[in-house]
């Protein structure tokens, strides 16, 4: 496994041909996508993709945890503040719709490679970042319910796919939200993200964080 997959200090030219692979393994799929072709997108040398990646199974694990990485870095500087416990949910739901619409291409490919078992993806280092961000909610949500903020009865692990399932089904049946909200271009679907869907979704998950049976 390269180094990269460890440190992720990246350079200027990795990024890139990082960047460009996203677009394409979500336009096009992971099988659909040659080492030629993000060569070519990215205006580098194939061999240099190679020298930095080792091969595209790599590359994409790469992007993988490149995506994620400074996740808990932003979570934990909203959870540092001080305000409320329940102002910081909302801006935690915020921080997660933010970067889970402006990531949309990647979670594509991760929902689509996930499920492929035949496929030579190694995900344990992404794994291990997502149990790492989880740990950081976890103890958020304890910390709540143990100063009675929060209710006991809750399914902890559930949270955040309450968040992410909303946001999904919204962006996967986008042309029906179009029509029914007059979503017409780029700006105003991140608007109608960023302001109404996003507070619904805070309304929701406080709504479970303090609700008692």
């Amino acid at each position: 496994m390269p180094v990269i997959l460890k440190t992720m200090e990246l350079n200027e030219k990795q990024i890139q041909i990082l960047t460009v692979a996203e677009k394409l393994f979500a336009e096009n799929g992971f099988d659909g996508t040659s080492v030629r072709h993000i060569a070519k997108e990215a205006k580098v040398n194939a061999a240099m993709i190679s020298y930095y990646f080792g091969s595209k199974e790599r590359l994409l694990e790469t992007l993988l945890v490149y995506r994620s990485a400074d996740f808990r870095m932003e979570l934990e500087t909203v959870l540092s503040k001080r305000n409320s416990t329940l102002d910081k949910v909302n801006e935690v739901v915020q921080l997660v719709i933010r970067r889970v619409h402006n990531n949309r291409r990647m979670y594509k490919i991760i929902h689509f490679e996930y499920s492929n078992e035949s496929r030579k993806i190694d995900f344990e280092d992404y794994i291990n970042q997502k149990l790492s961000n989880y740990k950081v909610i976890e103890d958020f949500i304890k910390q709540g319910q143990n100063e009675g903020v929060f209710t006991k009865d809750l399914n902890i692990p559930l949270i955040v796919p309450t968040i992410l399932g909303t946001y999904f089904n919204f962006y996967y049946n986008l042309r029906f939200f179009e029509v029914l909200h007059n979503i017409t271009d780029e700006k105003s679907l991140d608007n109608y993200v960023h302001t109404t869907l996003t507070q619904h979704i805070q309304k929701t998950i406080k709504a479970l964080l303090t609700y008692e049976n």
